[in-house]
Order: C-alpha cells, then sequence, then structure tokens
C-alpha cells in the first residue's frame, strides 16, 4: 500500500525482526513557517526577509536509534546569519562618542600660526579672540558676517582649534528644515552618532522649538556638568584632548538660508532669542552669514548680537594667499602680476578665482620643460604672449558673459532676432545694445529702474504671484478731466525725478523678476552653448553685490544717501526708460508689466 503526501511517495515501513530496534523512515516532514521566499533543504532562495508562508520540506535523516537522543542540527541558513551578526557587529561599531569629541579633534595650534594661515584676516582674528574672552568668561551672541567665500566658517573653526573649547557646529546648507538642524545640534551634545544599529534615527526626535529649548537646556547642562567635573578630578594636571574651559559655543553657520524656510519668520527671531531664553552663561551663540544684520530685523526684541565684519580681500591679500605652498614661487608670481589684477576688478572670491586661475596657470606653464625654471624678463614676454588669447575668454566665464559662440547658434540667434522683429514691427538698433552687460547685471538694472519709478506701496500688488499688472482688466473709456489729471501727474512725476530705495527694496525686486524669468532663462540658454548662465538661488551671477557696485561704478546707478531712521545707504536709478526697455527687450521680459503708470 502506497501513501500520496504532497511530492513524495511513503513506502510502507519493511517487516523486520523482534529483536532489532526500531528504524526511523528515509524521508520524515518538517512543518513550520517560512521566513522570506522559496526554501529548500535548509537554505533560502529569494523573498525578502520577514515575509512569513507554510512550507513543507523534506529532511533526510541517516538511520539511528529512536532510543538515542540527538544533539540539535545547525542549518546553513542559521549559520550564515549567525556569521553575518557577527560581522555587523564588528565592522559596524566604531568608537562611541566621548565628550572629548566636542573639541577640534587635532592638536591646538597657537596663535602665530593661526594669523600665518589666514593672510589679511589678522585684524579679524585678533577681534574673535578678544570677544572670546578667556576660559569661562561669558560672552555675548556674535554676528559674523562677510562675503561668500570670505575665509568666515575657516577662521572660526580654526578659532576653537587654537582655544580648544567644545564647540557644536551646524550649517543651514546641510541641515535644511528647523527639524533637521534641532536634531542636529542635540546628537552632537547628547555624543550621538546615526548608524545601522540605531537605524540612523536620532537621539531626539524635535520638530517645535520648545521641545528644542527644553532638550538643548538638558543637554547642555550634562555636558557643562560632565565638564566640571573633569576639571574637579584633574585639578591643575590637564590631559591630552582635555577641553579647556566650561563654556559650550553653539555656531550656526550660512544662516541666510533660513529665510528660504516656510517657518523663517519663526525661527530666526526664535534662534536670535535664543541666548536670553536659556539663560545660561556657560553658552556662546555665534552666527555666521554672507548677509549684513540689517537684513535680519524683526518686530521681535531681542538682544542684537555682535557684529564682526570680514570684508573682501585685497589684491595684496589674494597675492598671499595664492602664493602659499607653491613650489616655485617665483614662476608662480610672475604669473599672478598677469592675471590678478584683472580679474580683481571682476571677483574678489576666493572659490571662483582658484577655479579660473588653475587651467590658466597649466597653460601659462606650457612652453616650458622644466616647472622649476626661474624666468627671465624674456622668458616672461614669451610666456604672456602665450596666455593672452585665453584671458578674455576665462573673464568672459567668470563675468557669466558669452565672448565667442558657435556658428550655429550664432544663424540660430539671428533667426530669431528677425522674426521677432517682423513680429514687433521695429527696428534692428532698438534691440541691440551697445555695450557687453551680464544677464545677472541686467536684471538687476531693471529691477533698479522699477524700484526707482514705481511706488514702494504697490511692490506687494505689482510683484504678485501671478505676476505683474494683468493687462486684462476690463477698461473704462477715459474721460477728458482724467486725461488731463493723468498729464499732470505725469509731468510732476517727472519734475521729481526718479526716487530713493533702500538695498532690501531692490534684492526683492531683484529676486521676484529672477524667479519669474526663470524657465524662459533656462529654455533659452538650452540652445545657447556661448552662454553658462545658472539657474537657482544661487542667480543668474555669482554676486549680485559685486554686481551693484558694477553698476553704480558704471553710473547707471547712484547712491541717494541714508536715511536717518533706516540707516542704511539709499539707491537711485539713473536709467532712462528707453534705455531700460533696451535692456528688457535684449532679455524678452515684459517691462510694462511691472512699471506703473499713473
Amino acid at each position: 500500500m502506497y501513501i500520496y503526501l504532497g511530492l513524495f511517495k511513503i513506502l510502507p515501513a519493511p517487516a523486520k525482526p523482534a529483536s532489532a530496534e526500531p528504524i526511523r523512515p528515509i524521508q520524515s516532514f518538517t512543518v513550520g513557517v517560512r521566513r522570506g521566499g522559496r526554501q529548500r533543504f535548509g537554505h533560502t532562495e529569494g523573498g525578502r526577509c520577514g515575509d512569513r508562508r507554510p512550507f513543507c520540506t523534506p529532511t533526510r535523516n541517516r538511520t539511528a536509534p529512536m532510543g538515542k537522543e540527538e544533539s540539535p542540527q545547525v542549518t546553513r541558513r542559521t549559520t550564515r546569519s549567525s556569521s553575518s551578526a557577527t560581522v555587523a557587529t564588528k565592522t559596524c561599531d566604531p568608537h562611541p562618542l566621548t565628550i572629548k569629541d566636542l573639541v577640534f579633534g587635532e592638536d591646538p595650534i597657537s596663535l602665530n600660526d593661526l594669523l600665518s594661515k589666514f593672510p589679511g584676516r589678522r585684524i579679524q582674528i585678533l577681534e574673535l579672540v578678544r570677544l572670546l574672552g578667556a576660559s569661562n568668561s561669558p560672552m555675548l551672541p556674535l554676528f559674523i558676517y562677510g562675503g561668500t567665500s570670505s575665509g568666515k566658517t575657516s577662521i572660526v573653526l580654526q578659532m576653537f582649534r587654537h582655544l580648544n573649547r567644545p564647540f557644536v557646529y551646524s550649517s543651514c546648507r546641510t541641515c535644511y528644515s528647523p527639524r533637521i538642524l534641532f536634531e542636529s545640534v542635540l546628537n552632537q551634545l547628547l555624543l550621538h552618532r546615526k548608524d545601522a544599529a540605531n537605524v540612523y534615527s536620532s537621539a531626539k526626535r524635535c520638530e517645535r522649538p520648545s521641545d528644542f529649548v527644553n532638550f538643548l537646556r538638558e543637554a547642555l547642562s550634562n555636558v557643562i556638568n560632565n565638564f566640571k567635573g573633569n576639571s574637579g578630578k584633574l585639578g591643575t594636571k590637564k590631559l591630552v584632548g582635555q577641553a579647556d574651559g566650561n563654556m559650550v559655543y553653539l555656531i550656526f553657520d550660512n544662516l541666510e538660508l533660513i529665510r528660504e524656510w516656510d517657518k523663517s519668520l519663526t525661527i530666526l527671531p526664535f534662534l536670535f532669542n535664543l541666548y536670553d531664553i536659556l539663560k545660561m552663561p556657560e553658552v556662546g551663540i555665534i552666527f555666521v552669514s554672507n548677509t549684513s544684520p540689517d537684513t535680519y530685523y524683526s518686530n521681535m526684541g531681542y538682544m542684537e548680537p555682535i557684529p564682526v565684519y570680514f570684508p573682501d580681500y585685497t589684491e595684496d591679500d589674494l597675492r598671499q594667499i595664492f602664493m602659499k605652498n607653491q613650489a616655485n614661487r617665483k614662476l608662480y608670481s610672475s604669473f599672478l602680476d598677469v592675471v590678478l589684477r584683472s580679474f580683481c576688478r571682476i571677483t574678489r572670491r576666493m572659490d571662483e578665482l582658484s577655479t579660473a586661475f588653475l587651467p590658466l596657470f597649466q597653460k601659462y606653464c606650457e612652453p616650458l620643460h622644466d616647472l622649476g625654471v626661474v624666468p627671465n624678463e624674456e622668458m616672461k614676454r614669451r610666456l604672456f604672449s602665450h596666455l593672452q588669447p585665453q584671458i578674455a575668454p576665462s573673464l568672459n566665464e567668470v563675468f557669466k558673459v558669452s565672448s565667442q559662440s558657435s556658428p550655429a547658434a550664432e544663424s540660430n540667434k539671428e533667426t530669431k532676432k528677425k522674426s521677432s522683429r517682423r513680429k514687433l514691427g521695429v527696428c534692428a538698433e532698438i534691440d541691440e545694445l551697445d555695450f557687453h552687460m551680464s544677464t545677472s547685471a541686467k536684471y538687476l538694472l531693471i529691477s533698479a529702474f522699477l524700484a526707482s519709478r514705481n511706488p514702494a506701496t504697490l511692490d506687494a500688488s505689482l510683484f504678485d504671484s501671478m505676476g505683474g499688472i494683468d493687462s486684462r482688466k476690463r477698461k473704462r473709456k477715459s474721460s477728458q478731466k482724467s486725461l488731463e489729471k493723468k498729464e499732470n501727474a505725469e509731468q510732476e512725476l517727472l519734475m521729481k525725478g526718479p526716487g530713493t530705495f533702500p538695498l532690501e527694496r531692490l534684492l526683492a525686486i531683484f529676486q521676484c523678476l529672477t524667479s519669474v524669468a526663470e524657465g524662459s532663462i533656462d529654455e533659452e540658454e538650452q540652445g545657447d552653448e556661448g552662454l553658462g548662465v545658472q539657474g537657482g538661488d544661487g542667480g543668474l551671477m555669482s554676486d549680485v553685490l559685486l554686481q551693484l557696485s558694477s553698476l553704480c561704478n558704471a553710473n547707471f546707478i547712484v547712491k541717494g544717501g541714508s536715511c536717518p531712521l533706516e540707516g542704511s545707504t539709499r539707491y537711485r536709478s539713473t536709467v532712462c526708460e528707453d534705455m531700460a526697455l533696451k535692456v528688457a527687450r535684449s532679455l524678452k521680459f515684459p517691462l510694462s508689466k511691472y512699471l506703473y503708470r499713473r
């Protein structure tokens, strides 16, 4: 008699003598729960871990007496899982964080080394040393600001390496939301590291500022008490890596990026009020920003931080910085004599200059067989003549202006111009400018023109989400009296001339215009290989304030004095309406939609 169960056939047990022990069948069945896919003979094939399904697996057993006790067998799957767990425990368990990890982590440097490491920043470094004071001395919040790539963050971090004091650093560029910012600060204070063991989660889940204050006060108290306990135990004896003092400093970098957050109107005043909220003299707060403190003023009262300004590098400072760590200083000095002054008229940002100088110096050294040679006057002239054709295209690349364009792009551009002229019915001379100007400078010039001609009270209605005044409104027929009134108003406005405006209003209008024109600019630049304009928050130009300075030097915009109530410089546009329309046509920008007509 045969019995079928599933795919296996069970044979009847053979007759056995009376004296023999009972024999197990060759095939036995194990019924259980399968985890993760199809399992055959002790190993898993495919499937996800945690997927439970019933299975019936044949297990081969050798013939053994029934009465003897068997040792449990370890399957291949169990062996693999246990071994992998052991390996994961060994590899994913770095050294645990201690209180010493709040210090910089490298050997402290002297003040002279710090000053020599950052040429042109002696005044700012000494000022920061004075404001931070001696160890365990309370301090007011600091606000360090200056242009991009002016050495603010590097100097602050190296300053704490020199002082050997504990600090917590958080950048608003990587911490792009309030929750990430709060949890980043708490993770460092609680000595918590995200890894696979904790599923890359934070020590505390914190989204509200009120919860952050409670968690922060508790974490700071524990860290400060830990430092006090260590200093009391050690007395005058100081160990390697031990922090100097009991102060803990909170550093918030790239503070200007918070203004782009959804909750910026509450987060910024909260951070500026954090010193008053904590009321802990052992805590110092440092803000690092690319914009001045004037751009952060709000209606909420708080203790103003002490400003520390980092000005742009001078030409001598840039020369000292570039000359550091050069193998052949005389050769590189001759190269800087050729290119540095020309590039300093456009930008003084270290990142842009270093990016532009790297290929130029390689081109400069192409005629040389030995890079260690000391150039004489004749060699300098030969190297300069070899490099000269590359300087103008590199300058235009930094300035975001195309020096040359491909023939296909030129013909395509000419076709577009002819078609637009046929549609508009205007002559060729109207749309063309007599000078080169970057796209960013053009939008900045239009923004200044609108700020001078439009009343400030109408900015909200002119630059709304719909993009300017809707020209499709129902127009009523103007009477003779209204026409005369409008004419008199225009004459009065013409006699008054363009009005003045603050820098904040200019930048706000510039941001609105570039955000509206961002999509059309991207489409236009995809077909134009010559222009390398980039969209995004960085603007169509690397430094808008530098463009404003260039427009002021060219007398397109003049400074109109400072307001005694606001305390900030005001500007005035000197561009006529015909000139503004010409610039707007070159950008295909609808200037009339944003220009207020009385």
